[in-house]
């Protein structure tokens, strides 16, 4: 009986898993060169065995591992650990220590979003004409959601001229997309001191300044009920669950996105368009807001290549006035 340090370099589930990675990389790989895009998901649990998610972040690797049930022992576990590391390297060529492990499971609230390390390896990564910031050891999340690109894409095509709104705005990827597409004016809100600076750092990395861009550090929910601003164009993507200890109440989306969406449509210019974002598995959206507005479920279409084989990552919407 092998140990776990003893398992062959290519025994069977690696070879099987290698050639997978071999076949993605072929398709999503050359998908990805010719848009330039640096990041993107090479693997998601396309075999059941192997419960990963695989992300390519230029030369470097983000491999997350899906929680395995409490049925399957430890050891089970950590000899598939061993064989996606593998796996992963011998398809891609790259040094162990360019890949970094970390296992995914439920998360409430801000725990998405506390330190996990302190190794400040941040480096640029490009997206079509943007650049930007990410660190893929210091927290859950690497600083760039990289499901929600179709959004970003969009919102570059269909920002000149117009006044851009992003709510709550982590690292400011969607508002650096809307600057460079020709947006007169921006502002992305959030409650996080951390990610404002990451945004920031990420318009200086872009070019983009001046007063006309402004990161504003508020709670979304309060922001909404009191602002008089208005916006031609809105991205409102909310956590599934917050508790911060910032604020006095709980959010939760299923509960509270008709009050939220209401309040966003109040910004709204009346030809403008709010694109809402959500990825709770099981969301559903309330037919009052159908009742009010205007709503268009865009399905597989808020998905690239990468992320065809996950529907369920999240459901976007676009929403005009009646």
């Amino acid at each position: 009986m092998e140990t776990e340090n003893e398992i062959p370099a290519l025994d069977e589930g690696t070879a099987m898993l290698a050639n997978r990675l071999k076949k993605n990389l072929r398709s999503i790989g050359k998908w990805a060169r010719q848009r330039n895009v640096d990041c993107y998901r090479l693997y998601d649990a396309d075999i059941p065995e192997y419960a990963f998610a695989i992300d390519l972040y230029n030369n470097r690797v983000h491999l997350q591992e899906y929680k395995a049930p409490a049925s399957i022992p430890e050891d089970k576990s950590a000899f598939r650990r061993k064989q996606a590391l593998l796996a992963v390297e011998s398809t891609l060529g790259i040094n162990s220590d360019l890949i970094v492990l970390k296992t995914r499971q439920r998360q409430r609230g801000k725990n998405q979003y506390q330190v996990q390390g302190k190794s400040k390896e941040d480096f640029v990564v490009a997206e079509g004409t943007a650049k930007f910031w990410v660190n893929l050891k210091d927290y859950l999340d690497t600083g760039l959601f990289l499901d929600h690109r179709p959004m970003r894409r969009f919102i570059f095509e269909n920002s000149s001229g117009k006044r851009f709104l992003n709510l709550f705005c982590y690292t400011g990827s969607a508002t650096v997309q809307a600057a460079l597409g020709g947006a007169t004016s921006t502002l992305s809100v959030d409650l996080s001191n951390r990610y404002l600076e990451w945004a920031r750092r990420n318009f200086h990395l872009n070019g983009i300044g001046g007063q006309q861009h402004k990161l504003k550090r508020k709670d979304c929910i309060s922001y909404l009920e009191n602002s008089h601003d208005k916006f031609d164009l809105i991205f409102l993507d909310p956590p599934t669950f917050s508790n911060s200890k910032k604020i006095e109440h709980t959010f939760d989306v299923q509960r509270d996105h008709v009050t939220l969406i209401n309040n966003a449509m109040k910004l709204l210019a009346p030809d403008g368009l709010l694109i809402f974002s959500c990825n709770k598995r099981k969301f559903k959206s309330d037919i009052a807001l159908n009742q009010r507005f205007q709503l268009e479920n865009l399905g597989h279409t808020s998905l690239d290549k990468d992320y065809e084989r996950n529907p369920k990552i999240h459901q976007v919407w676009f929403i005009r006035a009646k």
